[in-house]
């Protein structure tokens, strides 16, 4: 069976404005007030909690070190989880997009570097948790994207076969997670990054989730 595996924070859904704001519950407790902008930093944003605790830390022009970042790190996660969809939203055709996969007979799946928990979370609230037939997050195994174990345990829960799959992403951990599983990796051009992710190489780009079965057949057999 083809399967077609979804990153989720970046790719499925726009979720940069609520990290941020969980970002910004930090530093406005520790008096710094607002460090991140929710449009600006949304690249920042999609590369987890702790990109983002490090630019807003640099931001406040004060020594800093890994234990600061590793002390509000849970804080910033009990803030986003909740309120974790107060302005994500599903990119544009995201969701007819899996709905063509499904009824075409192609299995899908997430591997999101978020914690599994919040995600499970963040796709009910988003409606879409049956569109998937596995989801791994950061702390699904021992490891996280880029190493290969998770996709390739997302691609063996979802019923696929890792030979007949590729990978959906917007970063280039999303880039080297598919070359350490050895499959193909179709960048979105919708995403925070933009365009920019061309310059990255990736097998295909994706312009718009109405063209995804067409990448699809271009990459998998």
């Amino acid at each position: 069976m083809r399967c077609v595996v979804f990153d989720l924070d970046g790719t499925l859904a726009d979720t940069s404005a609520d990290l941020v704001a969980s970002a910004n519950h930090c530093f406005r407790a520790l008096g710094h007030g607002d460090r991140l902008h929710p449009v600006e930093d949304a690249a920042t944003a999609v590369r987890g909690a702790r990109a983002m605790l490090k630019l807003g830390f640099e931001r406040v022009g004060t020594a800093f070190t890994d234990a600061d970042i590793d002390r509000q790190f849970p804080i910033l996660l009990e803030a986003y989880g909740q309120a974790i969809a107060v302005h994500t939203t599903l990119y544009p055709g995201a969701v007819a997009a899996v709905e063509g996969l499904r009824r075409a007979g192609v299995a899908t799946a997430v591997c999101t570097n978020k914690p599994e928990g919040l995600a499970h979370t963040l796709l009910a609230h988003l409606g879409v948790t049956d569109l998937f037939d596995a989801m791994i997050g950061a702390d699904t195994l021992p490891t996280r994207k880029p190493d290969a174990a998770p996709y390739l345990e997302a691609v063996r829960r979802a019923g696929g076969e890792v030979g007949r799959s590729f990978l959906v992403g917007d970063t280039e951990t999303d880039l080297k997670t598919g070359a350490a599983a050895g499959v193909p990796v179709a960048l979105v051009t919708f995403g925070p990054a933009g365009g920019a992710v061309a310059a990255l190489k990736p097998d295909a780009l994706l312009h718009r989730y109405a063209d995804l079965e067409a990448v699809m057949d271009r990459l998998v057999r």
